[in-house]
């Protein structure tokens, strides 16, 4: 099996970690406070991860192009994360993580139209699939009261899914010639003053003391999880596709609905067991 390949599918993992500990430490905590502080932990190991690989210099030696694309992919990340984190604050993770990840669907799109990647046929079936087994796990609520609260949610993580979509193809853009520890640690930089930036101009900062040491720890691993995530997506980018390596690490999604199930309590239902079965299916094709 392939590295990219290999480091898609541990991204996969770690993403699916990421969505079910920020559930549990996000409760009455606002949520773009929650995205800063998860941040800063992101930030600390995207640095350690620079130091461990003596990628120091390279910081210094990033090209104006290179770091131009890495920027609007932070921002676009940031943008991104916003969204999805409020979207599940109001909404069950089984429901808006499908949603967030049918980015594939655009982010496939965009590889061969701005990338010029081949499109093969084991690469459009699979991710034809996918996206079906992901419009079928968003159903339908049948729930009148929560009407208003569903539309909410599943808005912001159609955004959510657009500026991922973006991000995608603009780091891949940005890291060519670029180790990947190092656009990480870079990306993260403008995401963490972005983040911070809407916490200062919200007020909310003084919010920091009233967090509970359950959510803290919970926000910290959560932010641990997306940094394993992150480096190895970003790493899995450099080395393969992106219309093969972003449908893989969207299989996340299958792990956290199962997760969501036996952790948070969620209940199944049809629609996202068949969801899981088509998005495992098409996963499989890109693998193959």
């Amino acid at each position: 099996m392939e590295l990219s390949i290999i480091l898609a599918l541990l991204a996969a993992l770690f993403a699916a970690l990421t969505a079910i500990l920020a559930k549990i430490g996000i409760e009455n905590v606002n949520s773009n406070l929650a995205t800063a502080v998860r941040t800063v932990v992101v930030l600390v190991m995207a640095f350690v991860m620079v130091l461990v690989t003596k990628q120091t210099d390279a910081l210094f030696e990033v090209s104006g192009e290179a770091l131009f694309y890495l920027v609007l992919s932070g921002l676009t990340t940031g943008l991104s994360w916003l969204c999805f984190f409020k979207a599940i604050q109001i909404g069950d993770v089984s429901k808006v993580v499908p949603i967030d990840k049918a980015s594939v669907v655009l982010t496939i799109i965009l590889s061969f139209i701005v990338l010029q990647e081949p499109a093969t046929t084991l690469v459009v079936a699979g991710g034809v699939i996918i996206s079906v087994g992901t419009f079928v796990l968003i159903g339908r609520n049948k729930e009148k009261k929560k009407v208003r609260v569903g539309q909410s949610y599943i808005w912001l993580a159609v955004l959510s899914a657009i500026f991922a979509s973006l991000t995608n193809i603009l780091a891949k853009i940005g890291i060519e010639d670029v180790d990947s520890n190092v656009a990480t640690f870079i990306r993260t930089v403008v995401i963490i003053l972005f983040a911070w930036g809407i916490v200062f101009f919200q007020k909310t900062g003084k919010e920091l003391k009233t967090i509970s040491k359950r959510s803290y720890i919970f926000l910290i691993l959560s932010g641990a999880a997306t940094g394993l995530s992150w480096l190895c997506y970003f790493a899995a980018l450099a080395f393969g596709k992106v219309s093969v390596v972003t449908p893989i690490d969207k299989f996340s999604v299958v792990i956290t609905m199962v997760l969501s199930f036996f952790i948070l309590k969620e209940k199944p239902t049809k629609n996202t067991i068949a969801g899981a079965v088509l998005i495992t299916i098409g996963t499989a094709l890109l693998i193959i």
